[in-house]
């Protein structure tokens, strides 16, 4: 039986470099991605953006941010006969606010007021009394009201109606 033959130190010297080289390409592949996971980590905590002051508000952002009260408008006690196919009268009595959400428009609804209530009167006597039974009939007369609002008071806008009292007899 023959021995093998004793390695040759070529063969040592070859496998070192290559061993080397794998080492040094890993360090250079992994630092960068170990650095650049940890910065993004430090950003998006907000450590790093808190550390450059990039984060400062200055007080006139911060008052812009606020929001605006919305400013609201009585509309005056209305009473209508509403629109009946039996020959009982029938009648509602409504009282409403509007809500406006820029307070400079407050004053253009309170100048357009007569043709608001108009639009509502003429609006309420068309209506029959089964139309408003029920949350459902309030509520598609809330939302046919605020488009006749809006067209009334135009450009201002008015995002709501209140109701205060709705009677209907």
């Amino acid at each position: 039986m023959s021995s093998p033959p004793p390695p040759s130190k070529t063969d040592e010297t070859a496998e070192a470099p290559a061993k080397k080289g794998k080492l040094k390409l890993i360090i250079m592949v992994a630092v960068p991605v170990v650095l650049l996971l940890a910065v993004a980590g430090l950003w998006f905590s907000g450590i790093l953006p808190h550390a450059l002051g990039m984060n400062k508000h200055d007080e006139h952002t911060e008052e812009v941010a606020r929001p605006v009260p919305p400013t609201y408008v009585d509309v005056p006690e209305m009473i209508a006969n509403l629109n009946s196919t039996n020959h009982k009268p029938s009648y509602v009595k409504l009282s409403a606010r509007i809500e406006v959400p820029k307070p400079e428009d407050a004053e253009k609804v309170k100048a357009a007021l007569p043709r608001l209530q108009d639009m509502m009167q003429t609006y309420l006597r068309e209506m029959r009394p089964e139309e408003l039974r029920g949350s459902a009939g309030t509520y598609r007369l809330r939302e046919e009201l605020l488009v006749r609002a809006n067209a009334a008071v135009a450009p201002a806008k008015i995002s709501d109606v209140l109701f205060t009292q709705m009677l209907v007899q």
